[in-house]
């Protein structure tokens, strides 16, 4: 397949992994010295620009930090996030997923983008099929800016309330091994076992 040019891809990485007691995103993981590495890798496989969204410059593998997205709030959001995603990339649409879903398959991002290209959704993300959605692993547009920005005006952060706030569309997807998220140092050792 070839590498999806007119969609890029951000990786969520400044989250306070606290329940993983340390930062996760410099856990190593397969072979890599990092999960966000991995993601990295694996995602620029498949996108021809991938960034990161991330608080401060902590990746030793970027040559430079053109890939990352600054998040210059003090708290850690994922609307905070997507704000100064859309405010630094100049894009319609961006796939965003988060660092701690290393499992996401190649089908799953390639049905996303695929849809989103045909939807009228401002949003369009993953479920699987336990009916949980995943409301950080899909295909945002920037028509969406103003409602984060006003959201966030009102000092509502929950991604939750911008998914009901906005034209969203959930796309059903059976294996939900894939949407596994790394909060743990137990879910790190079961992801690390699994093929990706």
């Amino acid at each position: 397949m070839d590498k999806i040019s007119n969609i890029p891809c951000v990786i969520l990485a400044g989250g306070k992994s606290s329940r993983m007691k340390r930062d996760k995103c410099l856990v190593d993981f397969k072979n890599n010295l990092s999960l966000v590495e991995y993601q990295y890798n694996k995602l620029s496989k498949i996108f021809s620009n991938v960034y990161i969204s991330s608080k401060q410059n902590k990746f030793d593998f970027l040559e430079n930090d053109s890939k990352i997205i600054f998040d210059k709030e003090e708290e850690s959001s994922p609307m905070i996030a997507l704000e100064s995603i859309f405010k630094v990339l100049n894009s319609t649409k961006v796939f965003i997923v988060p660092v701690d879903v290393p499992l996401i398959e190649i089908d799953t991002i390639y049905t996303l983008i695929k849809e989103a290209q045909i939807s009228y959704a401002d949003i369009i993300v993953a479920k699987d099929d336990d009916n949980h959605i995943h409301n950080l692993c899909g295909v945002f547009s920037n028509e969406i800016l103003p409602t984060v920005s006003s959201l966030l005006q009102k000092d509502i952060h929950k991604i939750q309330t911008l998914i009901k706030s906005v034209k969203c569309e959930n796309i059903l997807f059976e294996n939900k091994a894939q949407f596994i998220n790394i909060n743990t140092p137990q879910n790190l050792e079961y992801a690390k076992q699994q093929d990706s």
